[in-house]
């Protein structure tokens, strides 16, 4: 009888024991401090990018309900500094009827200050969002527009939906910016699986005509999405104007990734500067993706922003993460013009009033072997911001060591940002007990003048590394052990050391 109505027992008790053995547990450690995540579930690609009277506006690809894939619809959040967020409710929700779902797929946001469209009230202009409408059910992507009367608050979808559409499955993401010689609006938008970009202009935002395509060109081998067009002045010279398309397909080594073309832009055509074969990346890591820059912005300034694609990471109560906001520079290069990316200046400029404990400033020093930068302080969290100018020639390897972790005086653990000098090459590696776990992601960097530059961005779980100056940047996603927060400087041989600077950004 006591083992049937034990049997019993733990038959009523199963589902409940099951339940809490899938509860997701928390992951503080990993969430970032200075790199914006949604409060909970799942975040995507950043949309809908746009700064009106000194506020950032950030829209993004979200899950309201569950912490993986699904429902896309637009959260939304603000910032004055593109540090600290506001989370605000979503701004436009999946669409349900009785015959279609409607997912809200990624897209851009526009100021009608002439209010073009018809949306604004009171003769003022409104916020206008252009977004892929993706119906599963009918197996169509097309592109759709919905306007704000409220700051971007709230959004009304237009009940003449949807304002192009080619009746593929495939033909997504609109980036829309205003063309002000032609008083008209220029959309860029992807159809992925053909590898074509396609040109559509607009007077007011509801009708519009296709300009033309551009197409199979640089990398192929993955799709093409989330593209955008940009006008930039090289080296910040207005007499010297270039468009920049970006358009995210891949990088050499990985499976996402962003390249980019430089060329002319006519009104109608883009025109590529180089060969069609020549292939130009904007980030040699595996998960920066779908960035996309504001709109709005004065001064003729350029910022993105990207998602940090997680892959199978099990974080929670979130999942998914962004870019350091990143300025975005052309400059001449003996190999032609070349995008430079730079964390966002309104972010370094932060820096300064951190209290000098939260500091970290060196000069013209050498280091053999290990330079331990943290104790029990600063420099512990996980969350800081590194910047060193290293002179090549003195030894055969240099860089840091950071989320070290350790068994006694031991290292077990521990991930290596490092110049290679002899390859001339930067590297990132995770090891665990001596052994090199997954895979090394690396890029080809020449010294300048005989000095290599490391820009070090670590935040809890995710990687930036700038090199000289934003030539090119790496970045990667990494989760240690909670104990893991050891830094240390590190050279094989020994190597000088210019300048050293460090912010902790821990709290």
């Amino acid at each position: 009888m006591r083992k049937q109505l034990f049997q019993l027992t733990i038959a009523a008790l199963m589902p409940m024991l099951l339940q809490a053995q899938e509860q997701p547990v928390p992951t503080p450690q990993w969430r970032p401090v200075y790199h914006f995540t949604a409060e909970k579930n799942w975040l995507n690609d950043p949309n809908g990018l746009i700064y009106l009277n000194g506020v950032y506006h950030m829209y993004y690809q979200h899950n309201p309900f569950e912490n993986k894939w699904g429902h896309m619809s637009w959260g939304h959040a603000t910032s004055r500094d593109l540090l600290h967020w506001q989370h605000l409710p979503v701004a436009i929700p999946e669409i349900e009827t009785k015959d279609t779902t409607t997912m809200i797929f990624s897209g851009s946001a526009v100021w009608d200050e002439h209010n073009t469209s018809g949306f604004g009230k009171h003769g003022k202009g409104a916020i206008v969002a252009i977004y892929t409408g993706h119906q599963p059910k009918q197996g169509k992507e097309s592109q759709f527009i919905a306007y704000s009367n409220d700051g971007g608050l709230t959004y009304t979808n237009y009940t003449g939906n949807p304002v192009v559409d080619i009746n593929k499955g495939d033909f997504r993401d609109p980036s829309v910016i205003w063309l002000e010689d032609q008083r008209k609006w220029l959309m860029t938008v992807a159809e992925p699986g053909a590898h074509k970009i396609l040109f559509y202009s607009s007077a007011n935002l509801k009708e519009w005509e296709l300009l033309s395509e551009f197409s199979n060109q640089g990398d192929t081998r993955k799709i093409w999405e989330c593209p955008s067009l940009t006008p930039m002045y090289v080296d910040g010279d207005p007499a010297k104007k270039k468009w920049v398309l970006m358009i995210s397909s891949g990088n050499p080594d990985a499976q996402q990734g962003l390249q980019y073309f430089t060329g002319d832009f006519d009104g109608r055509r883009f025109i590529n500067d180089n060969p069609a074969e020549s292939k130009l990346f904007i980030d040699y890591g595996k998960t920066f993706y779908a960035a996309i820059p504001f709109n709005h912005l004065p001064g003729n300034k350029q910022t993105m922003i990207g998602w940090l694609v997680p892959f199978e990471t099990p974080t929670h109560p979130w999942r998914g993460q962004m870019s350091i906001p990143r300025d975005m520079l052309l400059k001449h290069t003996p190999q032609g013009v070349r995008l430079y990316q730079q964390p966002a200046a309104v972010i370094t400029s932060s820096l300064v009033k951190l209290p000098a404990a939260k500091r970290l400033s060196k000069k013209q020093f050498t280091v053999t072997g290990g330079l331990t930068l943290n104790n029990t302080k600063r420099f512990h969290s996980n969350a800081y911001w590194l910047d060193a100018t290293f002179a090549t020639g003195g030894a055969d390897e240099f860089g840091f060591r950071i989320a070290q972790q350790k068994n006694g005086d031991k290292v077990v653990a521990e991930t290596v940002i490092g110049y290679n000098a002899q390859r001339q090459e930067l590297y990132i590696t995770q090891i665990k007990d001596g052994n090199v776990t997954g895979n090394t992601e690396k890029m080809a960097v020449s010294p300048e003048d005989g000095k290599v530059r490391l820009q070090v961005l670590f935040d809890k779980s995710s990687l930036e590394v700038f090199v000289n100056g934003g030539e090119k940047v790496l970045t990667t996603l990494l989760f240690p052990a909670e104990n893991a927060t050891g830094l240390t400087l590190f050279a094989k041989g020994a190597v000088q050391v210019d300048t050293l600077k460090g912010w902790d950004l821990g709290k």
